[in-house]
C-alpha cells in the first residue's frame, strides 16, 4: 500500500469524524472488525459495491500506521 490517504478520509461532518473510505460513509473500523470477524475481501466487496480491494488494503494500513504510534503503559502490580 502506497499511501492510505489516498483511500481514507476523516471529516467532522461525515459520521462524526470517524475514519471511513473516502466519498463513502464506510468506516475503517467497521471493514476490520469484519475480517476479524473471519470475512474476506471477496465478502466486502459484495456487501459493499462502492468498495474496491485496495481500500481494504488501506484499511489495514491505516490502522497498522495507527498501532505504531500508540504508546503502551504496563500495568502497575
Amino acid at each position: 500500500m502506497k499511501d492510505w490517504r489516498n483511500h481514507i478520509e476523516s471529516k467532522p461532518t461525515i459520521l462524526y469524524g470517524k475514519p471511513v473510505i473516502k466519498d463513502t460513509r464506510i468506516p475503517v473500523d467497521l471493514l476490520l472488525e469484519k475480517l476479524s470477524e473471519g470475512e474476506t475481501i471477496d465478502d466486502l466487496l459484495k456487501a459493499y459495491p462502492r468498495l474496491k480491494k485496495e481500500d481494504i488494503f488501506a484499511a489495514l494500513a491505516f490502522a497498522a500506521e495507527m498501532i505504531k504510534s500508540e504508546v503502551v503503559h504496563p500495568l502497575a502490580s
